[in-house]
């Protein structure tokens, strides 16, 4: 658990945790009667060796195990679960002078779980069931599953299930996701005092670490921290030591973890007045318009859509592309300027599981057509966490394809060369959706 967390947050945690478990052994008791077994096994993980060395990569947890206890840094644990008995938790405690070692369970999650204390990773065999024909093992190292016996690994029927039920978070994640907000609103705070500031990416990237007191391996991806043309990449993760000549624009998309939980937001800011800041400003608007779109029974792909015609009305008014909004939808010229999805759920992962999906057996609902990076195209339901985060970007390999397409006469030339030094603008916000309400988690923090 973070150490920023403030009591009442500590108490909303232990409070909602039993309703948590109990939602999780129901999913789990619908999930085994679907594939006609007893239970299953989920491994946290293990270490990965770096070829040709003795280092191991970052450990990242298997987020089927995280969905269970906030235990996210500690490989070679185990969950035995049925969905009716007291969750088996095998937990690696390791005796070691080389690396530090777990403290014993003993937060608010523990009770929740008979606790086994595994010291040697290779001797997991004998705290497991004797016969495993019955169990599906859940993870990543199927080479360990099948050395272990398992014959069951990862069923589709099982998988399908729990990726679509993740969809809807229980009080206990609300709680954690509120937290990650928090934690990454501190972060965006300090990166924006270091952008007016003059510091250089890799700087402001320190800055942001140092906020949310969360190392590169900690936070839940890897931060963009874009200034001027970098942030017309879209996933730009290089951070450069040197400051710019001119720091005329800055785009930060970083989040935090909370429990395993995780939070997702980008803000935009401009150096100075003028027509990028108006751009930016109307990125707002069109952001805090989607989310008051989102409601249950409302298609996600609606969203997306609404985006795009927003998106196309702003480069008609600001004289980017001189057509009217509808000709602009219809020529497909507004994805060279937002080529990428409204959003996607967020929770144990950024881009969290079961968006493409239109039933809890997988059914698939791929994206559509002209929209093809969209990432979800569920329906809209309570309990669902989504981002809304539109943009408006001056990528010069797409740029290139429009100048040498029949709509390049279309374009106002001069306008997008004199925006391409500012790269690109992202407005993301983080939304529960509610029943009769949604709630801004990024925007009741006050991050505007």
């Amino acid at each position: 658990m973070s150490l920023l967390a403030p009591l009442a947050q500590i108490e909303q945690l232990a409070q909602t945790y039993p309703q948590h478990i109990s939602e999780l052994q129901s999913r789990t008791r619908e999930a085994i009667q679907r594939e006609s077994i007893d239970g299953l096994i989920i491994h946290s993980g293990q270490g990965k060796r770096l070829f040709l060395d003795d280092n191991n990569y970052p450990f990242k947890v298997n987020p089927q195990f995280k969905a269970w206890l906030p235990v996210i840094d500690n490989p070679n644990c185990w969950l035995i679960v049925n969905g009716i008995d007291k969750p088996k938790l095998v937990f690696y405690r390791p005796k070691d002078f080389w690396h530090k070692v777990p403290d014993e369970p003993n937060d608010f999650w523990a009770q929740q779980f008979d606790i086994v204390l595994l010291t040697q990773a290779d001797a997991v065999e004998k705290h497991l069931p004797f016969d495993k024909s019955k169990y599906a093992y859940i993870g990543e190292y199927i080479e360990v599953a099948k050395a272990l016996g398992f014959d069951l690994v990862n069923p589709d029927r099982v998988m399908h299930y729990l990726h679509y039920q993740r969809a809807y978070k229980t009080d206990y994640e609300l709680v954690c996701m509120r937290g990650a907000n928090r934690i990454a609103v501190d972060g965006h705070r300090a990166a924006k005092i270091a952008f007016e500031q003059g510091l250089s990416e890799f700087d402001i990237n320190l800055a942001y670490l140092c906020a949310v007191r969360q190392s590169d391996n900690q936070v839940p991806y890897n931060n963009i921290v874009a200034l001027n043309e970098n942030a017309s990449i879209l996933h730009y993760t290089d951070v450069a030591t040197e400051v710019p000549e001119h720091s005329r624009s800055f785009l930060i998309d970083a989040g935090a973890s909370f429990n395993g939980y995780a939070a997702d937001i980008t803000r935009t800011y401009a150096r100075e007045n003028g027509v990028f800041a108006d751009l930016i400003e109307s990125m707002h608007k069109i952001t805090q318009q989607c989310v008051q779109e989102l409601k249950p029974g409302v298609s996600y792909v609606q969203i997306q859509n609404s985006a795009y015609h927003q998106v196309a009305a702003l480069l008609c008014d600001t004289g980017i592309v001189n057509l009217a909004t509808n000709d602009v939808v219809e020529s497909g010229i507004v994805s060279t300027f937002f080529p990428h999805g409204i959003g996607h759920f967020l929770g144990l992962q950024v881009h969290d599981m079961g968006g493409y999906v239109s039933d809890d057996r997988g059914t698939p609902h791929p994206a559509p057509q002209a929209h093809p990076f969209l990432r979800n195209t569920r329906t809209v339901e309570a309990r669902q966490v989504f981002t809304i985060e539109p943009g408006l970007y001056f990528i010069n390999s797409l740029l290139a394809d429009l100048k040498s397409s029949e709509q390049s006469k279309y374009i106002n030339w001069n306008v997008v060369d004199s925006l391409r030094p500012f790269g690109g603008i992202r407005i993301e916000d983080n939304i529960i959706v509610h029943r009769d309400k949604n709630e801004n988690m990024t925007r009741e923090l006050n991050l505007n």
